[in-house]
């Protein structure tokens, strides 16, 4: 009599990828847009850096120019309080700090911190 050996996933095994795939599933479309919104702050900062006569501006002017940007790209979690605008020696430098926290699932929660910074003037 031949006996055949069984091989293969079982059902629990089946349940536990399946479940895991779709955690990391979830996660990623969740994590996806904040760095796709990330994109497009650091698109804006470089585009205030390509801006001629910016240190002409006033850290006001700046931080306008800056928001007006932001508004155009859809970018909602950064805050007027977010931007740092320091002139000094003929150098400006633009600082964007800001943290967003998006819910995964009942009290399960993701906090992203993003701090990006541009210098422009200068020789």
């Amino acid at each position: 009599m031949n006996r055949r050996r069984q091989s293969g996933m079982t059902l629990i095994g089946l349940v536990i990828t399946f479940g895991l795939i779709g955690f990391f599933t979830l996660l990623a479309l969740k994590i996806m847009p904040i760095y796709l919104e990330h994109f497009k702050v650091v698109s804006s900062l470089e585009s205030l850096k390509r801006t001629p006569e910016l240190a002409a501006q006033t850290p006001h002017e700046i931080r306008n120019l800056l928001i007006k940007r932001l508004d155009i790209n859809m970018v909602e979690n950064v805050r007027p309080e977010h931007i740092r605008v320091v002139k000094r020696g003929g150098i400006t430098q633009v600082e964007v700090s800001y943290a967003v926290e998006k819910p995964i699932v009942g009290n399960l929660s993701v906090i992203v911190y993003f701090d990006d910074k541009i210098e422009a003037g200068g020789a």
